[in-house]
């Protein structure tokens, strides 16, 4: 059971699920040529979660001074798994996602792409040995990745299907997804001050350079209040502007992404305990689901906005 706690398998559910509403609510509905079938998806998703897994791992080896102070009862490595048997673990995760990121870029004809999960192992540890603990900087890249798990739909579903001529719906459907992208990236990076905000003792005590630690918990929880209320703000704009001609659509976006984050701008005003922020954060984690879920309307609004 520690081996697949220790995966975080509720975070690599939810790729999969958001890879998989890309796929079959957006892109199979369309007609347009596309690279990868059900086996080929299904390596991609395989791909995608075992590096994240494996990054996982090597972040809990790594946050063993951190942990010991957050979250001393939820520690998995060193109590559960020993050092040595997760480094193991950790490299047959990475073995497994590159060797079938290699796979699929050769069925695709692309062998090159191989490299992006080579660039994303590297980047992942890179992040929890040394990036993690620089300021903005870690929360930055992590959000990125997060984002790149749905641009990989672009680089190997739209991308190798390409003919030398690009039709109007593949850039649509490219331009749709990039935005997307783009809120899961600024939703999540919201969510990684929120966590510095809850692990400031334990980062404090590993040395590291946070946000709360260099502005100080009542500054950093106003930039996240902020932030939330600039994600709010471009939700209810955007929904007014090209979603009010469809009812149901508007709704879903005022009552499933607008309103989780009206009501954590409400308690990021004044959030102070542990309990605060890890609340806030699983609100956030739902509106980053609702909000890419929201693709599942877009197969049949596209074409007329």
């Amino acid at each position: 059971m520690a081996y697949l706690r220790v995966l975080r398998p509720l975070n690599l559910l939810l790729i999969v699920m958001v890879q998989a509403i890309i796929k079959y609510g957006l892109l199979e509905v369309f007609d347009l040529p596309l690279a990868l079938g059900d086996v080929d998806f299904t390596l991609l998703s395989f791909a995608t979660i075992c590096i994240a897994a494996g990054g996982n791992v090597v972040n809990d080896i790594m946050d063993k001074q951190v942990d010991s102070v957050n979250k001393p009862e939820k520690m998995i490595v060193w109590k559960h798994i020993s050092e040595r048997a997760a480094y193991n673990y950790y490299i047959v995760l990475n073995v497994l996602g590159v060797g079938a990121g290699f796979f699929l870029a050769n069925r695709v004809g692309h062998p090159g792409l191989a490299a992006v999960f080579i660039v994303i192992s590297v980047l992942l540890y890179s992040y929890a040995t040394q990036i993690k603990g620089m300021l903005l900087l870690g929360n930055i890249l992590v959000s990125a990745l997060v984002a790149m798990s749905l641009l990989v739909l672009i680089l190997f579903d739209i991308y190798p299907a390409m003919d030398g001529t690009v039709s109007e719906v593949q850039l649509t459907c490219t331009r749709t997804i990039l935005a997307y992208a783009g809120f899961a990236f600024f939703i999540n990076l919201i969510r990684e001050i929120v966590k510095d905000l809850q692990d400031i003792d334990g980062d404090k005590n590993g040395g590291r350079s946070s946000l709360p630690i260099v502005l100080g918990r009542s500054r950093t929880t106003l930039v996240t209040f902020v932030m939330g209320v600039v994600a709010l703000l471009t939700v209810l704009i955007y929904t007014y502007q090209e979603l009010y001609r469809f009812t149901w659509v508007a709704f879903y976006a005022i009552f499933l992404i607008a309103a989780p984050l009206l009501y954590f701008c409400i308690k990021a005003w004044n959030a102070e305990t542990k309990k605060d922020f890890k609340r806030l954060s699983l609100v956030l984690k739902l509106v980053m689901f609702t909000g890419v879920a929201s693709l599942i309307f877009y197969a049949e609004i596209i074409p007329l906005l």
